[in-house]
């Protein structure tokens, strides 16, 4: 390793000898230079030989060069280390939950119970099915979970959105099984007063609406078991 720093520096210093010792003589149009495929400025030929600047060859040994009265100072920096300043580095997103998606989630909760709300009517009072709202209420939310979507940014937006759209699924599948038992006249599911509290699926989605409420308040991303 010592062997190959001491020729990478004699070759650089090398580099910057032939620099200083430009001779007055006929010049050939400047060329680009290319290091390792970037651009480093301009190489002027003397006599069959090129020149670069000696600033060139610290910008990119990462050393430091110094202009004294009577003299020009290159210091290379040691193998494995650096003495060009680091640049500073791309800012990372922000951790947890982005502003904008939070709160279109939670809007997107508030539609969901809405619809809840309306499907537990039918299961409340035995409601007869007239229209077609529950196919409309249906896809609303759809339509509006796109938008949500849209707005997951972050990793855990990402997260967060994959349960959200498990709560979708839970509650389409509940409510198109509620609307389908009702239109079949099938009044033993929909009309005993303990209907409400004896719903397992209902119990589940109610607590996974108010489980992701809290966490995008929260502004972290969590897990809950009631969202799968």
């Amino acid at each position: 390793m010592r062997d190959r720093s001491g020729i990478f520096h004699f070759f650089l210093f090398g580099f910057v000898l032939l620099f200083a010792g430009i001779l007055l003589a006929q010049n050939k149009p400047d060329r680009a230079l290319i290091v390792n495929g970037k651009s480093a400025g301009m190489a002027m030929q003397v006599d069959g030989h090129a020149y670069i600047e000696v600033e060139t060859v610290a910008q990119f040994t990462h050393g430091i060069v110094t202009f004294e009265p009577n003299r020009i100072v290159l210091t290379f920096p040691a193998p494995g280390t650096s003495m060009a300043p680091t640049a500073t580095p791309a800012p990372l997103p922000p951790p947890g939950l982005s502003r904008n998606f939070a709160s279109a989630a939670i809007a997107e909760l508030a539609e969901m119970r809405e619809w809840r709300g309306a499907v537990s009517t039918i299961l409340t009072y035995g409601s007869t099915v007239v229209g077609n709202w529950p196919q409309d209420y249906h896809d609303h939310v759809d339509s509006s979970l796109m938008q949500v979507k849209v707005a997951a940014t972050t990793a855990a937006d990402q997260d967060a959105m994959q349960l959200l759209q498990n709560e979708f699924s839970n509650l389409a599948r509940w409510a198109t099984d509620v609307v389908t038992t009702r239109q079949s006249l099938n009044a033993t599911n929909t009309v005993r007063p303990d209907t409400i509290q004896s719903d397992q699926a209902l119990a589940k989605i109610s607590n996974c609406s108010r489980f992701l409420n809290s966490m995008l308040v929260s502004g972290s991303f969590a897990d809950d078991p009631s969202c799968h």
